[in-house]
């Protein structure tokens, strides 16, 4: 890969391509269809499960599945344009860049984290859809836990490299080893965007009086 100005071009296209396609902001229209606007509620992010909350079940459902497309069609694309390898998680960050930062509701969106599993589905098949299955199981059965999102992430990921390890081959393997980077990345934002919003809210004189009259 990128052995002449073609291959370039075409990474570079692919990398906007995954912007543009991740920044579609799926939660946000959803919610806006209900008369909600999913930015000022809950956590704040245009996300399935803040709009499970706020919105309603089905709603989530539609977020969910769009968002894990997002993700599968940011690769699909590129790999169409030729990308593999190590080369092709350019464009899956720039997918999920597009989730957190969509320049369709100024720079605003949500974690990434189904967008991300998308991106696993669509480079390790069938190993992504059981990694990611396992992640989802740890996730609804620690939903009540703070830390819910952490150990899915570190389930799915961990069984992804086990499985990789197991049943494919080296080069596999190592993108394995690569996405669970991706994945760590993905963690870090999320975590510090929700510690930066609890600030916010502890620290907001409103809220702060709203609490004391419950």
């Amino acid at each position: 890969m990128l052995n002449s100005s073609t291959e370039l071009y075409f990474l570079m296209i692919s990398i906007l391509i995954a912007y543009l396609l991740g920044s579609v902001p799926i939660a946000d229209r959803v919610s806006r269809r209900r008369g909600i606007d999913i930015f000022s509620k809950g956590t704040g992010l245009a996300g399935a499960t803040n709009v499970r909350k706020e919105v309603g079940f089905k709603s989530s459902i539609v977020v969910v599945a769009g968002d894990t497309l997002k993700g599968i069609l940011a690769i699909l694309v590129a790999q169409k344009f030729g990308v593999s390898g190590y080369w092709i998680l350019i464009p899956a960050f720039a997918a999920i860049t597009g989730h957190w930062k969509s320049i369709f509701t100024n720079f605003r969106g949500g974690d990434g984290l189904i967008v991300l599993g998308g991106i696993i589905v669509a480079l390790f098949d069938v190993l992504g859809v059981i990694s990611i299955t396992f992640a989802m199981l740890i996730a609804l059965g620690g939903q009540k836990l703070f830390y819910s999102s952490l150990m899915s992430i570190v389930a799915g990921t961990s069984s992804l490299v086990v499985l990789c390890a197991i049943f494919e081959d080296t080069l596999t393997f190592k993108l394995a080893i690569s996405v669970v980077v991706l994945s760590t990345m993905v963690l870090i934002h999320a975590l510090k965007g929700h510690s930066k919003r609890n600030k916010s809210k502890s620290s907001d004189p409103q809220l702060q009086s709203e609490a004391q009259t419950l």
